[in-house]
């Protein structure tokens, strides 16, 4: 009954007082400061009275969320007041009504026990109604349990002015107890960490203005978690404001203007302050005021708002939401809260609530439910959406909606989502795009180099998409991009034409196996990512690649498991690959390259598994991966010597017996496992960023040359299964890197020394007898490791 009744009220507060104490003063300045604060405020000021309360009167005590009783000394004396009073604590035990008595100039005592000369103003009344005992008895019950309520007493706050604004205050606390828990029912789960984080932030030491931006991609819940804490906290501000939609409304025609209208007006509580007059930012000194500006995109949107912190005192407080990291470091904001997404449970209730209209799932809805989870990936927004879009619906409904999801992105979501995307320059939507398609998990070192071949500037253009929450580099310098980003990106290259020919990016096996059997490339199709293990055959057309003369990246590659390409490709011949700057053919069919392939603008060769015998120098190559070639007998005599070689992958070239000498070199992976190596060139000292070597299982490796101990960055060197390798250099030792070697023991400053009978001459160990006992970390042993 109480919920019920809270949601039809028609007042915020109902004031109850004896006009002749307090009408001129005391209530009338607090009755004006709770309509400052737009609270719907009942007050009756009618001069002449009855002896009974009216139905109007009885009616709007009902009708309001709060009572606020003024006890004065001379309250008692009125039969009017003590009916109100009476109906007022009614009201409390029916409905759940909220009373805050205020002791004016009188005692708490004597209004619960009728004593002092509150009690006297009483006794006159008890007088005149003396033979009305059962109204007494009621008057007197609600005066000792109104004066046994919390309240506040004006003998302890001896400025007036003080005491209203703290009885204003906890007014706007007691009425967000009363409504927000039915405006944020659906919103405000698995929030109330955050906002006590965040709340614990703005209370720091500040000697200016203290400003706070709450960053994360869009449908995150910034403005939802902003909203509370604006209502938690904006009753202990004079002034406050939450500009909402910043961004949108800055778009309409004299919008910044009317925002800052709003701003100007709620921050002075004055209807008629003027933009742009100097004199109503001066007011703003001398306020301790909170602001929220909600969406912001560019600088310019806070300039124009509200220009200089210096308007304000160091007192106040602004929170600014935003999908741009850049316009918080502009307008000098210290201290920056990722939003991050829901865990689970938070996660799966706030489906629920939408999708069930309740905190779990409907028996029998769990694994779909589940399913959701995994696509919503924690995104308020996207829970909301879709527990709405699924509720009420069938099971056959559910799934046939979870499929479509996982090649069609909702529209709700779409559209919030793509407003990031729409703010990008067309080398950023590149980059973004590309990332969508094809680079999720990679490493961004060596994908830099492809964005940068594409004349792309990836070095402002990385930055900027991290900064607007689009994509992130995790602590392994990998790109990472939120699922519903990352269909983002995808739904805008689907949307770029129905027609799978003229879309720039294919990276679904079924649209790919159209296009290329069919022979519908265009020169539209910039790159192509292919899983081969999920495709039997294709038929090429000797021309298909010719037609796609904007072609930058093409990859065949195998998902399944044992990395065997199990796909067969007819009538390949000499491909156009002019434009090609990455190239990955998992079991290239031809045992050469096509001549025509550009060693100007080629970056990126990798054809592991191919029968691949020569190769040329591409000038420009980052990264040359000829992993299980088997026909490879040598490499071109120049080839480490490329400028921009960074990693080169031999692994499993079983007729490589042999690499060409070295005179300078920027290598720093090489991978030469499984290969028929005897030897490694002297020259090897001059590959001077060498940090990574692996020469596991190199069977016919027989020795190692001395120079390979003046590699100070060599960060790894893996040795196992080299079973013909009879010295090791006496300097190896040294080295304060690791050295695997055969039985998984390993080497170098602080690991473990290989097993043998003889104690080699650079283990500073010499006479120790026959066994030593060495001092080892904690976890050396751990199974893990």
């Amino acid at each position: 009954m109480a919920s019920s009744s809270r949601n039809n009220k028609k007042y915020d507060v109902f004031v109850s007082f004896r006009g002749e104490d307090t009408r001129d003063n005391f209530t009338s300045h607090l009755y004006s400061a709770v309509c400052r604060q737009n609270i719907q405020t009942f007050i009756d000021d009618q001069l002449n009275r009855g002896d009974e309360i009216s139905e109007s009167l009885v009616n709007a005590i009902e009708a309001s969320a709060i009572s606020v009783i003024v006890f004065s000394e001379g309250y008692a004396s009125s039969r009017w007041c003590l009916d109100e009073l009476v109906k007022i604590l009614e009201c409390k035990k029916e409905y759940a009504q909220i009373v805050i008595p205020v002791f004016y100039r009188v005692d708490p005592s004597h209004v619960r026990n009728q004593t002092g000369s509150f009690g006297d103003s009483f006794s006159k009344l008890e007088e005149r109604l003396k033979e009305n005992t059962e109204k007494l008895r009621s008057w007197r019950k609600a005066l000792k349990e109104a004066a046994s309520l919390s309240g506040f007493h004006s003998l302890n706050i001896r400025r007036e002015s003080e005491l209203i604004n703290e009885v204003v205050n906890h007014i706007l606390k007691r009425l967000d107890e009363v409504f927000r828990p039915r405006d944020n029912k659906n919103q405000l789960v698995g929030v109330e960490s955050k906002v006590e984080e965040i709340e614990s932030l703005l209370g720091v030491e500040s000697k200016g203005v203290y400003a706070l931006g709450i960053w994360g991609i869009g449908g995150i819940g910034k403005t939802a978690i902003a909203r509370a804490i604006f209502d938690k906290i904006s009753g202990d501000f004079e002034g406050s404001c939450f500009l909402e939609n910043v961004r949108e409304e800055s778009q309409r025609p004299g919008g910044l203007a009317c925002l800052r209208q709003k701003l100007l007006s709620n921050l002075l509580k004055d209807k008629n302050a003027i933009p742009g007059i100097d004199l109503n930012f001066r007011r703003l000194i001398h306020m301790k005021v909170l602001i929220v500006f909600d969406d912001v995109t560019c600088f310019s949107q806070l300039e124009s708002l509200i220009g200089s912190l210096d308007w304000l005192t160091p007192v106040s407080r602004i929170i600014i939401t935003t999908r741009n990291k850049q316009v918080l470091r502009n307008w000098g904001v210290r201290k920056i809260y990722e939003m991050k997404a829901l865990e689970y449970h938070h996660a799966i209730e706030l489906f629920s609530r939408h999708a069930f209209k309740q905190n779990h799932p409907d028996v029998g809805y769990e694994e779909l439910s589940s399913k959701v989870m995994k696509y919503a990936q924690g995104v308020p927004l996207a829970l909301k959406v879709l527990g709405c879009f699924l509720h009420k619906r069938e099971k056959e409904v559910w799934e046939s909606a979870i499929d479509k999801l996982q090649r069609i992105l909702h529209p709700s979501i779409l559209e919030v989502l793509k407003i990031s995307y729409d703010d990008l320059d067309d080398k950023e939507k590149s980059i973004f795009l590309d990332v969508a398609c094809f680079f999720q998990g990679e490493h961004v070192n060596p994908i830099m180099k492809f964005f940068n071949a594409s004349g792309f500037y990836p070095e402002i253009g990385i930055i900027v998409l991290v900064d607007k929450s689009l994509i992130a580099i995790d602590s392994h310098k990998r790109i990472t991009m939120h699922d519903l980003l990352q269909e983002l990106g995808r739904e805008i290259v689907r949307q770029e034409s129905i027609n799978l020919k003229n879309r720039s990016r294919l990276w679904h096996h079924e649209d790919i196996y159209e296009v290329l059997t069919y022979n519908m490339g265009t020169e539209k199709i910039e790159g192509i990512c292919l899983d081969m293990s999920k495709v039997k055959e294709i038929h090429l057309n000797p021309n298909i690649f010719t037609k796609m003369r904007k072609l930058r990246f093409l990859k065949f590659y195998s998902s399944s498991f044992n990395g065997k390409n199990k796909c067969k490709v007819s009538y390949l011949q000499e491909l156009g690959f002019a434009e090609v700057k990455y190239l990955h053919w998992h079991g290239y069919p031809l045992k050469s390259l096509p001549s025509n392939l550009s060693a100007e603008k080629l970056v990126f060769l990798e054809v592991p598994n191919s029968d691949i015998e020569q190769l040329w120098n591409g000038v420009k190559l980052v990264m040359l991966n000829l992993r299980g070639s088997k026909s490879l007998k040598s490499l071109p005599a120049g080839i480490f010597n490329l400028e921009f070689l960074t990693e080169l992958d031999l692994s499993g070239c079983s007729k490589l017996k042999r690499l060409p000498e070295i005179s300078s070199g920027n290598v720093g992976k090489l991978f030469l496992s499984g290969t028929a190596i005897e030897e490694l060139p002297s020259s090897f000292e001059l590959l001077l960023r060498l940090w990574l070597l692996d020469l596991s299982d190199c069977k016919r490796l027989k020795s190692l040359p001395s120079s390979l101990c003046k590699l100070k960055s060599l960060g790894l060197l893996s040795l196992r299964g080299c079973s013909n390798l009879q010295r090791l250099p006496e300097c190896l030792g040294q080295l304060s890197s690791p050295i695997i070697l055969n039985r998984g023991f390993s080497m170098g400053k602080g690991h473990i020394v290989l097993p043998g009978n003889e104690i080699p001459k650079w283990f500073e160990f010499q006479s120790v007898g026959s066994f030593i006992t060495l001092e080892m970390p904690p976890d050396s042993f751990n199974n893990s490791r």
